[in-house]
């Protein structure tokens, strides 16, 4: 791969376009509810203010009222004062402004009581008026306290507005949900959701992923480049009668390079690739995930001959009637159903070619594994020594690298890393170089990287006791002794009593890369393992909570030997392992009661044998071990040449008959 960094070193450079603001439908939300604020706001009558009856039934005998206007919706009355009122009175010098009125308002629970106790109030104030004066006519005299009185039944915007703002957040949402259920497709809307979502490339897309781009997995690229050349020279498999494969499951552990093989693929074919995931079949409308393999299929035929790329199969190729939740329809079964009638069913899909990927294929259905649907199953798995020397060389094509960096000795560095974990190694290995501020990367800043991928990063900031820190040289130190003193443990790389993630110290070690193992390269490991708890009890007559990692894989270990490797003598060479993964669904153990006592028996005895003799092998070497926990104090890391001033050289590493 070329570098473009020094193209566009002396490009000035270009100010972005600015980006278009694309309309949110929360903004009309947003918009709305201002709008309804400010007209509740500004249309509320801020000036009127509320009386009580005492003080109406004054207005009413002093003549003072012009009009009153009965609000029905709001159960009041507004009352209108005359303009004389206002002005001759010095208590009306609040309300004088509000001349157009009303002045105040009067809160009434029934317009029939209230018209009854007016009426009253009038009588009264006419008959006081007749008992002084009775020269005036009872006619003239109810004239001058007579006023009209309006009744206002009609409803307010804004009620109105409130009881059809739910109807119109509905249908807003609903217009919403019908364009997001599209799925980035135009057109069509609800009745576009069961229409396939997987991404077109051809020769005229921009995928620039190849072959060259993909190292480590030779056996699988041979397999891989054979289903390319099938759909290019067809007839050079067919014209012996042979048939092309019609599909390829991709198998193997996260981050080896499954979808990066797929990426390939679609950069070499010359033919159009569709790619989608599992979980895009998935949908909460029944018959959704049917309707788009239907549809995905139909596209493939049009465009045959043609690869059909689906990542995470196992999002709807599970195992059928296992799960226990499921109701009478269960659309994930309806989903992978109808990928299997288009896959091998009675019409057949010449020229379309499936490929899938998933790290779970013990949990997928058998319909789907068989032949004629997925011909080939390629396994992928984590990368050996060479192979991660080959994916080094492919992500430090853009790194300036220092010339210290040895790739063959970074190789040997990480075993048991996937692909994925190499590009994060080389990643975090110029990051950590910027943040020092230098011009290249170091061999130095590539070890960095890999020991805060393995541990975590350091924290020399903890607040560490002097006896902690006293027992966790001791801890580590019981490691590496054990380690050191035993032929089939994994040799010591680096010790340290610097936190890391959640580990307060650790210990890298270089294993044997191994495809079998024996029950003494095993028990050996198991030893080395227990060796920090061993430390602790020899050095100090007590343990502490500090190896509970150790503890969990060594039972983890030791399970698997006495369970599924038939290493045991008293359980005998049996093996309950199940390679189907169907076991999960179980309620029972595949043994009896009285085989699970034993074998947690037989797991106890063998933990605690290699218990006392990690015990026994460091009080046998106490002094060692002292002194390299010491060293450890004192420098907080210390490497395998440390180790061999003070055991000497390790035996076993010496060659045979020297």
């Amino acid at each position: 791969m070329k570098n473009n960094n020094t193209k566009n070193k002396n490009k000035p450079l270009q100010n972005p376009t600015p980006k278009k603001i694309k309309f949110n439908i929360w903004w009309g939300y947003l918009i709305i509810t201002i709008a309804l604020f400010l007209f509740y706001f500004y249309s509320s009558d801020v000036t009127i203010t509320e009386t009580d009856n005492l003080k109406f039934k004054e207005m009413v005998s002093n003549k003072e009222i012009l009009l009153l206007n009965y609000v029905m919706r709001d159960h009041r009355i507004n009352i209108f004062l005359r303009e004389e009122a206002l002005n001759s009175n010095p208590t009306y010098e609040k309300v004088k402004e509000n001349t157009k009125g009303p002045q105040f308002f009067l809160k009434i629970s029934d317009y029939k009581v209230f018209n009854d106790n007016l009426r009253e109030t009038k009588e009264e104030t006419i008959n006081a008026r007749l008992a002084k004066d009775s020269t005036i006519s009872r006619a003239t005299v109810s004239e001058e306290y007579d006023f009209p009185i309006k009744e206002d039944t009609s409803q307010s915007w804004g009620l109105q507005l409130f009881w059809l703002l739910p109807l119109l957040l509905i249908t807003i949402f609903f217009i919403y949900s019908t364009r997001a259920m599209r799925g980035g497709g135009g057109g069509g809307g609800i009745f576009n959701i069961g229409k396939s979502r997987a991404q077109l490339f051809d020769e005229k897309s921009s995928q620039n992923v190849s072959f060259k781009d993909v190292a480590g997995l030779e056996g699988a690229k041979y397999e891989v480049e054979e289903i390319v050349d099938f759909l290019k020279n067809p007839t050079k498999y067919t014209e012996l009668g042979g048939k092309i494969p019609k599909g390829a499951l991709l198998v193997g552990p996260p981050g080896t390079g499954k979808t990066l093989l797929a990426k390939a693929v679609a950069g070499e074919a010359k033919v159009p690739f569709f790619s989608l995931s599992g979980s895009d079949f998935v949908e909460m409308f029944v018959g959704v995930g049917a309707s788009r393999v239907r549809d995905l299929f139909k596209t493939a035929k049009e465009k045959a001959p043609c690869i059909i790329f689906i990542d995470e199969i196992d999002a709807i190729g599970r195992a059928r009637g296992k799960n226990i939740m499921s109701g009478a329809n269960d659309e994930r079964e309806n989903t992978l159903n109808q990928l299997l009638t288009e896959m091998d069913g009675f019409s057949s899909n010449t020229g379309v070619i499936i490929l899938a990927a998933t790290n779970r294929a013990d949990i997928l259905d058998r319909a789907l594994l068989r032949a004629g649907r997925f011909d080939r199953q390629i396994h992928i798995e984590l990368p050996n020594l060479n192979e991660r020397k080959g994916i080094f060389e492919v992500h430090i094509g853009n790194l300036k690298l220092g010339k210290d960096v040895d790739l063959d000795f970074f190789a040997k560095q990480t075993p048991g890393f996937s692909g994925a974990d190499i590009a994060n190694v080389c990643n975090e290995a110029a990051l950590i170089a910027a943040r020092h501020s230098k011009k290249q990367i170091d061999k130095e800043d590539f070890l960095a990287a890999i020991d805060r991928i393995v541990g975590g990063l350091e924290k020399r900031g903890s607040i560490i006791s002097p006896q902690e820190k006293k027992v966790i040289a001791y801890h580590e130190s019981g490691h590496a002794t054990v380690s050191w003193l035993l032929e089939h443990a994994s040799p010591l790389v680096k010790v340290t009593i610097v936190p890391r993630g959640r580990s307060l110290g650790a210990a890298w070690y270089l294993p044997e890369e191994r495809n079998i193992t024996t029950f003494e390269q095993l028990y050996d490991e198991m030893t080395a393992t227990l060796g920090g708890r061993a430390a602790e009890e020899v050095i100090f007559g007590q343990i502490s909570t500090g190896a509970l990692s150790d503890l969990e894989r060594v039972t983890k270990q030791a399970y698997s030997m006495v369970v599924y490797y038939g290493l045991n003598k008293k359980i005998g060479n049996i093996s309950y392992y199940d390679s189907s993964g169907q076991q999960e669904y179980a309620f029972t153990k595949p043994y009896s009661e009285k085989t699970a006592q034993e074998i947690d028996n037989e797991i106890h005895e063998l933990i605690e044998k290699a218990y006392e003799r990690a015990k026994s092998l460091l009080a046998d070497h106490k002094g060692q071990l002292t002194d390299l926990a010491e060293l450890l104090l004192e420098k907080e890391v210390i490497f395998s040449d440390d180790l061999e001033c003070i055991f000497g050289k390790r035996e076993f590493d010496q060659p045979k008959g020297t």
